[in-house]
């Protein structure tokens, strides 16, 4: 025999019922096919930084976070502390946190392959930025934001061989590399030896990374004077490590931009101070501010849109009365 419910516990069901089905549409409304967290119409970028072992790095994080924050853009950002495993524990976490656009700036330029084509699997959208990877499937991510590395190099080389032209004997020159494998630092010692291997007396007599901080800077320099007693030119892959460099130059009684031409590259403020106050003698620009662009990208490439492959910064070159007249109003 059926039993008949009371009016009680039938409304008892139906409150029941109605918080079922009322869990169940908040689940389908938090679900997105795109990977971003709630669908609120806000996207999730999920950066991975090489570190802050410059100058020039602290500014692009500064950059990065600021103009997210301009544009609506939920930031999720790893400090990989110059550690490729790092940055790949980072982006599995993104692709797991189903982010909306992954961007990161690789510490070296190989072996990025795996983790690019778990991203590409989840359909989550990849943006390079400051640094290139040396993969041959570029499916793998959308596009690149970034300076033409091998450019900087070629236009600290082509200063060098306008300045020492009269030079009728042997121009030794030692090179402070930045971190081994990056692009900034296989490009810019690319660029530059093209550029310096048209005059014959120009001669790089040692050459070795100081991972692109002052200290690295400082370091290496010292060896470089006791090995090398006689150094007519610094060629340093960033202010950073040329700023540690004039310590150990002038620790050892000489003096920085004359007894040894300095030439760096980035154009941060310190460093532009250096040129400024003549203890450095040239420097090929290499902005850090990216983020506006990145933003933009992301938006973009969120949305499917057709993005350039390549995306190049636009930069400049200072002399000492350049630095001094760019420098009271230099934002970084």
């Amino acid at each position: 025999m059926r039993k008949t419910r009371t009016p009680a516990a039938q409304r008892r069901v139906a409150a029941v019922l109605a918080t079922v089905l009322l869990a169940g549409s908040l689940v389908a409304c938090g679900n997105s096919d795109t990977g971003g967290a709630a669908d609120d119409g806000k996207i999730t970028l999920g950066f991975s930084q090489v570190g802050a072992e410059s100058g020039w790095r602290t500014a692009n994080t500064t950059s990065i976070k600021d103009s997210a924050s301009a544009a609506g853009i939920d930031l999720k950002f790893d400090d990989a502390q110059q550690k490729q495993e790092n940055q790949i524990k980072a982006i599995r976490n993104y692709i797991q946190q189903k982010v909306d656009v992954i961007a990161f700036s690789p510490v070296v330029e190989s072996g990025w392959d795996t983790v690019l084509k778990e991203a590409k699997d989840a359909k989550i959208p990849v943006i390079l930025t400051d640094r290139s990877v040396d993969s041959a499937d570029k499916s793998l991510y959308k596009t690149f934001l970034g300076s033409d590395f091998v450019k900087e190099g070629r236009l600290a080389g082509e200063w060098l061989v306008d300045n020492q032209k009269s030079a009728t004997g042997p121009v030794n020159i030692v090179e402070l590399q930045g971190t081994t494998g990056s692009a900034p630092a296989n490009d810019r010692k690319k660029g530059f030896a093209e550029a310096i291997a048209t005059n014959p007396n120009l001669k790089i007599v040692a050459s070795q990374t100081g991972d692109f901080t002052r200290a690295g800077g400082k370091q290496v320099m010292e060896q470089f004077l006791k090995a090398n007693p006689k150094i007519d030119v610094l060629f340093a892959h960033n202010d950073d490590m040329g700023l540690g460099a004039l310590e150990a130059i002038t620790a050892a009684g000489k003096v920085p931009g004359k007894d040894i031409t300095i030439i760096t590259v980035d154009a941060v403020k310190d460093g532009m101070q250096a040129l400024a106050d003549g203890k450095f003698n040239f420097i090929a620009e290499c902005s850090p501010l990216l983020g506006p662009q990145l933003m933009d990208l992301a938006k973009k490439v969120h949305t499917g849109q057709e993005v350039p492959a390549r995306i190049e910064t636009e930069e400049t070159t200072f002399t000492q009365t350049q630095a001094k007249e760019v420098l009271p109003n230099r934002k970084y």
